[in-house]
């Protein structure tokens, strides 16, 4: 009888092609939406992750300035209360810390021949690379020796190396930063752009002491990134930090930090809430035209319930109970409903490929967004068909014979 319902509910369908694909576009566009509007959630999710992590695993950003009960302070990274020397102190006094890369950056102009691009010229050690995931692709990076002996060389960002040297291939070459020669000793591996749009390989660094020294006539640092062993032991680390740099600096218990130390383990966590709050949203929005589906898919059974009646009369009148009946109408709701999820799956994956390779967008379809909707679909055909079938379950055959 199961299956025989299901023939019938199928034949239904054909005979009445028209009917059925309007009855079933609200479930199809519905599913869709779900689908598509889930994977774009799921694609800035993403992207957020991986722009964050990129900047480095388990990392603490300290900068100089803080905020004050009556207002900002100090603008962060503006002040010079870190040195260099709180730096080492950092990597050598405080448990749980396996790199301390200090910096200093300032936009320059770089020139080449009769070439030039304008970026951000960034001075900091070698322990850059690993704190900050950095990979060299060509060449290599500097050393502590050209640390020490405040060497004029340069490791240049992907971008910043096409620009300057298209196909020239750019390790040994010489560019000049204002005005100074500088030797390319290395290129970066592309990191691509980050969530806020900013390209991450239009950046040049050097020798932190050649900066500083020969460059800029400075002796403080304007960040620390500090990368902690573990994600265990990053606020532990950060706690730390703190309590060394007041130490360091001098602050009695009434006085407020002069610096500031970030965790983007939080930061990242507050985005992951972010996305997925906005994922969430966009999901429910598109599950309303699923209701709308539904509603449609009873206003089309009722309207079956009320060209069948004699069907129904002379079924029951041979011997169909209240059950084979109310069987027979949920299985076509149901039908309906896993028919137009099955095509709103399909228009959902097309939809989420489409919009990222027109739009640039990134999308990430899961099983998890494709099951949920497809049983959302199913669901709200058995919902929004109990009531047609229950009324057709529910016709004495007597007046169903009689019903012209």
């Amino acid at each position: 009888m199961f299956f025989e319902s299901i023939m019938i509910a199928l034949e239904g369908l054909r005979a009445n092609k028209l009917r059925s694909i309007l009855t079933m576009l609200g479930i199809i566009i519905g599913v869709g939406a779900v689908i598509a509007m889930v994977s774009i959630g799921m694609g800035v999710r993403e992207k957020v992750q991986s722009s964050i992590a990129g900047l480095g695993s388990n990392l603490i950003i300290v900068t100089p300035g803080a905020t004050s009960p009556s207002g900002v302070k100090l603008a962060a990274g503006s002040s010079t209360t870190l040195t260099n020397k709180d730096a080492v102190a950092i990597g050598r006094q405080i448990a749980g810390v396996s790199g301390v890369a200090p910096s200093v950056s300032k936009q320059y102009q770089l020139v080449y021949g009769n070439k030039n691009w304008m970026t951000t010229v960034q001075g900091t050690t070698p322990e850059f690379v690993s704190v900050r995931n950095f990979n060299v692709e060509r060449g290599h990076f500097f050393s502590n020796q050209d640390l020490d002996t405040r060497m004029r060389v340069v490791v240049l960002g992907k971008t910043t190396a096409d620009n300057l040297f298209g196909e020239i291939y750019p390790v040994g070459q010489t560019v000049r930063i204002n005005s100074a020669p500088f030797v390319v000793i290395g290129v970066f591996e592309g990191k691509g752009q980050s969530a806020g749009g900013m390209d991450q390989d239009d950046v040049v660094v050097i020798p932190l002491t050649t900066a500083q020294e020969r460059m800029m006539g400075i002796s403080y640092v304007q960040t620390i990134s500090v990368q902690a062993a573990t994600p265990d032991v990053i606020n532990q680390v950060q706690d730390d930090i703190t309590t060394l740099l007041r130490s360091r600096h001098k602050l009695a218990k009434d006085i407020p930090d002069n610096f500031t130390v970030r965790n983007l383990a939080a930061v990242m966590a507050t985005a992951e809430e972010t996305t997925r709050t906005i994922t969430l949203l966009l999901g429910n929005i598109a599950a309303i035209s699923l209701l709308v589906g539904g509603i449609g898919i009873m206003n089309i059974m009722l309207v079956s319930v009320t060209e069948r009646t004699r069907e129904i009369g002379i079924r029951k009148a041979l011997g169909a109970t209240y059950h084979n009946i109310l069987l027979q109408f949920l299985i076509e709701a149901i039908v309906i409903g896993v028919t137009g999820g099955l095509i709103g799956i399909g228009l959902g994956i097309s939809a989420a490929y489409g919009i990222s390779a027109v739009a640039g967008w990134n999308t990430s379809i899961s099983a998890e967004s494709i099951l949920m909707a497809f049983g959302f679909s199913v669901a709200i055909g058995l919902f929004f068909g109990i009531y047609p079938a229950r009324k057709a379950a529910l016709l004495d055959p007597i007046d169903a014979l009689r019903y012209e």
